[in-house]
């Protein structure tokens, strides 16, 4: 199953849902995908967020004692009372049906184990070195480091927290240097005096993998207590994966809301990350790994995940860095762990001591991704991190966007699908892809103080995506703070005069949509849509955003799979995508994709009366204003 199985007590395994136990009441429990990496009979018992700390205590006591009354023991084992309430227990499957039973239970969790992620080309992507004392500090939860290593000598705090499961087998060589090898290697990476990406950033430890790189989602769960750190100058390293955990993906959320980066290893699995953790945390940037060719890193049967919950590659392949062997020894290796750490570093050169929070860097990049099945190979980002000089004028200034996919929708009539863009970008517009073409368009609303992308399934479809292109301004924390704010209008009775851009248009019709609504060629204020279908549009205010279209009919292509019509539109050098529609004047099917920095319309053959349209945007230097694209 995907993501988490989520068990019925009394059912099946294969069963879906919420579990109904006996009395009628409705708790979930789930576990890994993963039977290996499961831990039987040892339990996270997480209650609503709004427990007291004596509720906790007290629900403990009432679970042993009622276990207790059936012979059946518990055991204790750790109590959570940061972004997760609840507590950590061993009990049999018998125990289980009392918990999910106590007041305040929201759910139980199978624990389960999590793994390192383990791949001098990357430092010459670097323009220039890095070395500032005072930058932000990287908190790297993983298992020892060799401290007194040339590499990182003097910068490497081993926090008191240690919280690893005893290694596996009855004789474990547990030599120092293996101990230390995936810790001391990845700390080189972030800030080693020769192989580091940001030198001179003071690393913090926090262990939870043992001398086998392998550890628990119970254990990792304590990074909520770095809620207490200064979380301006935050950056949390997360090179491990486990099986997809609904615990260990809220408690990064919880992490981000406060303030924190968290870069997260995508998993050396050849796999769709969105079925791990903490990779599938929408909230978490998420980094795959590439080699020096910029293509997918390949371990073997492995290599690097994939997917929408991939947010960026970077270096990942025979990487050279600090090896345990000897305080002067080094070595290479290769894994998504060294591309998380390489894209930390990344981010922590162009930040300084700079708040963190929001800032998301990205390079656009060819990497071939032919061998994906074709839904991966759409919504996996075609970006690879890399530094680029600091800049300070706007002209020098760059629109980065990106397209950030939500899950499939289920199947029945009216089904929805919800993206977002994350704290710091600008949604600048919305889109809905269904891989049969039915659907039934898309529509922007506000929930608090962001928006939400929300693409709604056709009567007859099997599944629709909402596809959010979110944007920042290269290298600044928020566009808000100094260029544009972006929200969803009606093109009619808006005050005009306000309103400096307009990126993108929504569709969204009660019948399935077979055009798009997309701007005005004519009157670049107005959204164009056909009769039954609402139309909205995205408008920013920015007086140094300038927009315009480009249009261009699909173009018949034969395959193997028979006749099929398709266009793809760039922008131009200096122009960045920020919207990819289809128009259609007659009953074909289309499906329009905005793919890194192009527009992909493709539709079933049978009219030529289709077009695709795309948005392209730039930032304008503000020593020439009045000129502006047509």
């Amino acid at each position: 199953m995907q993501q988490g199985e989520v068990m019925q007590m009394r059912t099946p395994l294969s069963c879906c849902g919420a579990g109904i136990l006996q009395g009628g009441a409705r708790h979930l429990w789930t576990r890994v995908f993963q039977a290996a990496w499961r831990m039987p009979g040892q339990y996270l018992v997480i209650l609503q967020r709004d427990t007291h700390e004596s509720q906790v205590q007290r629900s403990i006591r009432r679970l042993r004692a009622r276990a207790a009354r059936r012979g059946q023991p518990v055991e204790l084992l750790q109590t959570f009372s940061g972004a997760l309430r609840g507590f950590l227990v061993k009990m049999s499957r018998e125990a289980l049906q009392l918990a999910v039973k106590l007041p305040h239970v929201h759910y139980i969790e199978e624990d389960s184990s999590i793994f390192a992620q383990s791949a001098p080309w990357n430092l010459q992507r670097l323009l220039r070195p890095y070395d500032d004392g005072g930058m932000a500090e990287v908190y790297l939860m993983d298992g020892s480091v060799q401290s007194t290593h040339r590499e990182v000598e003097g910068r490497v705090l081993i926090t008191d927290f240690n919280h690893v499961p005893e290694e596996d087998g009855v004789r474990v060589h547990r030599q120092v240097s293996q101990c230390d090898s995936h810790g001391t290697h990845l700390a080189g990476v972030v800030s080693g005096s020769d192989s580091g990406v940001a030198r001179g950033a003071a690393v913090n430890l926090v262990r939870v993998l043992n001398c086998q790189g392998k550890g628990t989602v119970s254990g990792a769960l304590h990074l909520s207590n770095l809620q207490a750190r200064p979380a301006d100058a935050l950056v949390v390293l997360l090179p491990f994966i486990g099986g997809f955990s609904r615990s260990l993906n809220t408690a990064c959320r919880d992490l981000v809301s406060h303030g924190a980066v968290v870069i997260a290893a995508a998993g050396n699995h050849r796999d769709d990350a969105c079925l791990y953790s903490p990779a599938s945390e929408p909230e978490v940037i998420t980094v795959g790994a590439v080699n020096s060719a910029d293509q997918l890193m390949s371990q073997g049967a492995g290599g690097s995940n994939f997917g929408r919950c991939v947010d960026v590659f970077a270096p990942g392949d025979d990487i050279v860095s600090a090896s345990s062997d000897c305080s002067t020894c080094f070595t290479s290796r290769s894994g998504t762990s060294q591309a998380a750490a390489h894209a930390a570093g990344t981010l922590m050169q162009t930040a300084g001591t700079q708040t963190l929070k929001g800032l998301t860097l990205w390079f656009v990049n060819t990497i071939n991704l032919l061998p994906l099945p074709e839904t991966q190979r759409l919504n996996t980002p075609n970006l690879v991190a890399k530094l680029t000089p600091p800049c300070h004028s706007l002209a020098d200034q760059e629109l980065l966007c990106r397209s950030v996919w939500s899950e499939r929708s289920g199947r029945d009539r009216g089904d929805m699908a919800v993206s977002r863009c994350r704290q710091g970008e600008e949604m600048m517009s919305c889109s809905s892809v269904a891989p049969d073409g039915a659907r039934a368009g898309e529509a922007i609303t506000v929930n608090a103080d962001y928006m939400e992308c929300v693409a709604h399934n056709g009567p007859s479809g099997h599944g629709v995506y909402a596809v959010a292109r979110c944007c920042v301004i290269g290298f600044l924390p928020s566009m808000n703070a100094n260029y544009t704010s972006c929200q969803n209008c009606w093109p009619t009775g808006f005050p005009v005069a306000s309103v400096h851009s307009f990126p993108g248009c929504t569709s969204h019709s009660t019948a399935e949509l077979l055009s798009d609504s997309r701007s005005h060629p004519g009157h670049r204020r107005h959204c164009l849509a056909r009769e039954i279908v609402t139309s909205q549009a995205v408008c920013c205010h920015a007086s140094s955003l300038e927009c315009h279209l480009v249009c261009r009919g699909l173009i018949p292509y034969l395959l193997l799979s028979g006749l099929f019509l398709q266009v793809e539109l760039s922008c131009l050098p200096g122009w960045t995508l920020t919207d990819c529609k289809a128009v259609s004047e007659g009953s074909i099917v289309v499906e329009p994709v905005a793919k890194d920095n192009s527009c992909l319309v493709r539709g079933a053959a049978g009219e030529n009366r289709t077009a695709g349209v795309a948005v392209c945007c730039r930032v304008t230097p503000q020593r020439d204003p009045e000129t502006k694209a047509n």
